[in-house]
This record gives C-alpha cells, sequence and structure tokens, in this order.
C-alpha cells in the first residue's frame, strides 16, 4: 500500500491530498455502484466524470473506470471538489520555520485541514501552498473556532517524534478563554473529569468514572461579570476545555457547542469564539533544544464585555 502523499498514487492538487476509501472485507458489484452508495455527496456522473479523468486510483496507482470490479479491502484515491468555497477573510501568520517544523498563528473560524465546507481555506493547505512544502502535515490540531498556535511537521522523516510529544504529554499548552465570573468558585483548581462523546455532533460530555481529562485552571482579571481565564490542560481529549468550561458553569463567550448547539450562518463572523491557544512549550526532540511559542493574537472581548 503506497501513502496516500505517493505520486505514484496521486500527488498533492493544489495544496489538497487525495482522499482515501476503504473498501469493506464483503461485497459485489462495481466500484461505481460503492463510491454512488457510500459517498452519496459526489453524484454518480460526477465519479464517472473523475475516473475518466484518471481522479480516482487503487493503492496501486491503476486508474478506475466504470467497468472496476468492486475488490474487497482495496484502498482506492480521490480528490474532494467543492462546488464553491467562500474565502475566508481572515489571515494565517508564521510565527517560526525551519527544515523540521513550522510554527503558525491560527485565526479565529480556520479549519486545520480541509473538512466539511473547506478545502483551501485551511491552515494546511493555505500553508502548503505559500510556504511550497507538500509534505507539511500538522502535528496537532485546534478546533476551527479556536485562534493561536498550531505546530506542522515539515517532513516524513521526523513527524513521529514530533507527534510523540503530544502523545506522551511532554508539551506545556496554555490557552486563554474568556468566559462568566463565578465569585464562589475557588481558583486556582485542577478540574478533573472522564468526557465520552455524546453521540450528538461530534459533542463530548462529562460522564461518571475514572478521570480521562485534566485541565488547570486560574484567573487573570475581572472582566465585570466575566473574566479573562488561564487554562493549561494536561491531557488531549476532544472539546476538554470547552466541555469543563461549561460544566463549571462558565461557557466560553461564543461557544456554539457547549452548553447548546446554535449553528451560526456561514459567513457569521459576529461571535469568534473567546479561546486562544496562547503558549506552547517543549524540548526540541531532534536538536535537544527547549522551544517556546507565544501567540500574536489577543482575544478580543464582546463590546458589552467592560473591564471592571
Amino acid at each position: 500500500m503506497h501513502n496516500p502523499h505517493d505520486p505514484r498514487v496521486l500527488p498533492l492538487r493544489e495544496g489538497v491530498s487525495p482522499s482515501c476509501v476503504v473498501l469493506p472485507s464483503t461485497g459485489t458489484g462495481s466500484l461505481l455502484d460503492f463510491l454512488a452508495s457510500r459517498l452519496p455527496a459526489v453524484a454518480r456522473a460526477d465519479w464517472l466524470r473523475r475516473m475518466a479523468a484518471g481522479d480516482v486510483v487503487d493503492e496501486h496507482g491503476l486508474p478506475a473506470s466504470a467497468t472496476t470490479p468492486f475488490t474487497p479491502g482495496l484502498r482506492y484515491y480521490y480528490y474532494r471538489e467543492l462546488e464553491h468555497e467562500a474565502p475566508l477573510p481572515f489571515d494565517e501568520a508564521v510565527l517560526y520555520q525551519d527544515e523540521r517544523i513550522v510554527v503558525a498563528d491560527k485565526p479565529h473560524f480556520m479549519p486545520v485541514v480541509p473538512a466539511g465546507r473547506y478545502l483551501q481555506q485551511t491552515l494546511l493547505v493555505r500553508l502548503r501552498r505559500r510556504l511550497n512544502l507538500p509534505e507539511l502535515s500538522p502535528v496537532h490540531r485546534i478546533d476551527a473556532g479556536t485562534a493561536g498556535l498550531v505546530l506542522l511537521s515539515v517532513q516524513r522523516a521526523t513527524r513521529g517524534r514530533y507527534q510523540a510529544l503530544f502523545r506522551e504529554r511532554t508539551v506545556r499548552k496554555i490557552y486563554e478563554a474568556i468566559a462568566p465570573w463565578r465569585d464562589d468558585l475557588p481558583l486556582p483548581r485542577v478540574q478533573q473529569s472522564r468526557l465520552e462523546e455524546s453521540g450528538h455532533f461530534f459533542r463530548m460530555h462529562e460522564v461518571p468514572g475514572v478521570p480521562n481529562a485534566v485541565t488547570r485552571i486560574d484567573m487573570i482579571e475581572r472582566l465585570g461579570g466575566y473574566a479573562r481565564y488561564r487554562l493549561e490542560p494536561v491531557t488531549g481529549r476532544r472539546h476538554q476545555l470547552r466541555v469543563q468550561m461549561a460544566a463549571l458553569g462558565l461557557p466560553l463567550v461564543g461557544d456554539t457547542l457547549y452548553p447548546e448547539v446554535n449553528d451560526p450562518a456561514p459567513g457569521d463572523y459576529s461571535s469568534p469564539l473567546q479561546l486562544l491557544a496562547q503558549a506552547l512549550a517543549f524540548e526540541d526532540p531532534v536538536t535537544g533544544q527547549h522551544r517556546q511559542f507565544a501567540s500574536g493574537l489577543r482575544l478580543r472581548p464582546l463590546a458589552g464585555l467592560a473591564k471592571a
């Protein structure tokens, strides 16, 4: 099996890696029937067009056609396409770059990797094209709504060593957030809870059981009925900071998932999530050098949050 970035399979196209679909271990009929059923967002006629252009290939680099049979377990690669992708009116910043890593400052609303209605307007694709780095890949991710620092790996050869930093929890991550202020909540505190998927819209929730999410929480300053908080996650569960703060009665300003789902209209950038990945620090696994980075971005509370 080839790597999806291997040019013998499909090369990057305008900074975008090919997507992959794995055929199930059982099945019959044609590949076209399977794709049209499994990925119905792409019309059957569109699959035929892509096949005719050579844009659907198997893991050995062989192009598919309308008559290609279903082969259990075989991987196929293809390019995601969007009929229309609105440009994001925000720009990322590159804070640091060398032959192994890039550290970027991501604005609110920008996804790290292609997903949903975003393809070109993602941090990864923008940086691949801007920096001409085809092997660039994020070492970790933050939510589209969260602004701040993202560490990316420039080359495959050393990528695993940087990924291990996050897996082994040897990276110090500090976030800032704006949320309501509670005078009855002792701070600083270490919040420990068990987070699991809630089964709805990729949301998480706290459940009884052995904690798997740990966050250090402190207040930086009062902002009237709100406050600016310093959050230091020890673990890295999905939506950890947002879920734990909401469970404490401190939902983050601008949060559209917690405590309730509120999906804004596309193009509505009026209320960004007040969460910033402000600092990253780690020992470089290749050079042994201490690395420390700080975001150049700042949270900008809504006009009504006047400082006390």
